[in-house]
């Protein structure tokens, strides 16, 4: 296995009601905490109905989160691609790269809240067929073409960027996959990346992940480009770890129902449905599903094996952010993980902390000549100061 990169996915989710500028400045501060423990990377969504999804401009948020982060990459997940200007949204990704000095990401999809695509006179089919015609014009405009195109939504006139991206030659670029082949297509067709959001969140998603990149390979073909490298291949996944699966499951009362509520009563939302009447049936459900880990360092390695061998290797693994447990709680859970789950897969096939489980066996079987070494230098040195005494006129 090549080195797993590691990150978060925040939508967010936020129990409605609550403080929301509270619940903003909770998100910065969790990616800076995502920076110091060396996560890779981090995606934030778009969504403006419903409540509990407060983030309306991906690009905003992730430029305040640069501001406080020195290492992890910030990525739009997504940019519902079909509610906007494809010319803008190329122009403020080129910006943003330039403003995180290439540590900016797109990710792009079709919108997943039916209320808010609503609120513009869309459909879900509407967005996925602008999400097409869209995601083709940005590409082109990323690309340095010069751009004339009537959409259903707007019309472009010579359209191009005044800016080249920071990064050479673009930032990476992802494709949502939820439930339907659209992001698998257009990732094979664009030789993009593919972030696999709800392929992971049921049981039948979880069972599609090798179908998602075959698609993705049957595109590529078509189009006769080289399939995209499976590094690109983000998967979501759900996890809160404690030292103890009881910790864990304590822990996770705190807010596990709302999340649950959330997709089961509010949002318009089938791909994500997850069932469960109690909070016990509701960790259950994610457990026995096989879509996440709620438990030990342990699980979570074993979860993300699971993955792996499902969808046949992957380049990145993403937790998503969900509030199960408070603060400190969820903090001390991506420790663990960082700690504990992390370094099992990454390095060529090998735990980072190879080597320092070999130093510490070298240690051991040397310990006994070192420490008689020891106290042989200690002998000596009394020796030696007590001769200089002796020897004192």
């Amino acid at each position: 296995m090549s080195r797993l990169r590691f990150g978060a996915f925040l939508a967010p989710f936020h129990p409605a009601g609550e403080n929301p500028t509270l619940a903003l400045q909770r998100d910065l501060e969790l990616i800076e905490h995502l920076d110091r423990l060396g996560y890779d990377e981090v995606w934030v969504g778009e969504h403006h109905s419903a409540g509990s999804e407060i983030i309306a401009a991906p690009e905003i948020f992730l430029a305040a989160a640069a501001e406080r982060t020195r290492h992890i990459r910030l990525g739009t997940g997504v940019t519902s691609l079909a509610y906007h200007n494809p010319l803008w949204v190329a122009d403020r990704m080129v910006l943003l790269d330039h403003l995180t000095r290439g540590r900016t990401m797109l990710g792009v999809g079709p919108g997943s809240l039916p209320t808010d695509s609503a609120m513009i006179g869309l459909t879900p089919t509407d967005t996925r067929e602008l999400l097409d015609v869209n995601f083709d014009i940005v590409m082109r405009l990323l690309a340095g073409e010069t751009v004339t195109a009537h959409t259903a939504t707007h019309r472009l006139v010579d359209a191009r960027l005044q800016l080249r991206p920071y990064s050479e030659p673009c930032f990476d670029i992802a494709v949502a996959a939820v439930a339907s082949p659209t992001g698998p297509r257009l990732a094979g067709r664009h030789g993009t990346g593919l972030l696999s959001i709800g392929a992971t969140l049921t049981k039948e998603g979880f069972d599609a992940l090798a179908h998602h990149w075959g698609v993705v390979e049957e595109r590529a073909a078509h189009y006769g480009r080289p399939v995209p490298d499976r590094s690109g291949w983000r998967l979501v996944g759900l996890m809160h770890i404690a030292q103890t699966r009881e910790q864990a499951y304590r822990e996770v009362e705190y807010g596990i129902e709302e999340w649950f509520r959330y997709f089961q009563k509010v949002a318009a939302f089938p791909q994500m449905a997850v069932s469960g009447g109690n909070v016990r049936e509701m960790i259950d459900h994610i457990n026995n599903a096989g879509v996440g880990a709620i438990g030990t360092p342990e699980d979570a390695r074993a979860q993300v094996q699971r993955l792996w061998d499902q969808s046949g290797g992957f380049g990145a693994m993403l937790l998503m952010a969900h509030e199960w447990a408070d603060p400190a709680a969820t903090r001390r859970s991506l420790e663990l993980i960082a700690q504990h789950v992390m370094p099992h897969f990454q390095g060529h096939g090998t735990s980072h902390a190879r080597s320092t489980l070999d130093a510490k066996e070298r240690a051991r079987v040397s310990r006994d000549g070192h420490a008689q070494a020891q106290l042989s230098a200690v002998a000596h040195m009394t020796e030696k100061y007590a001769k200089e005494i002796a020897d004192k006129p």
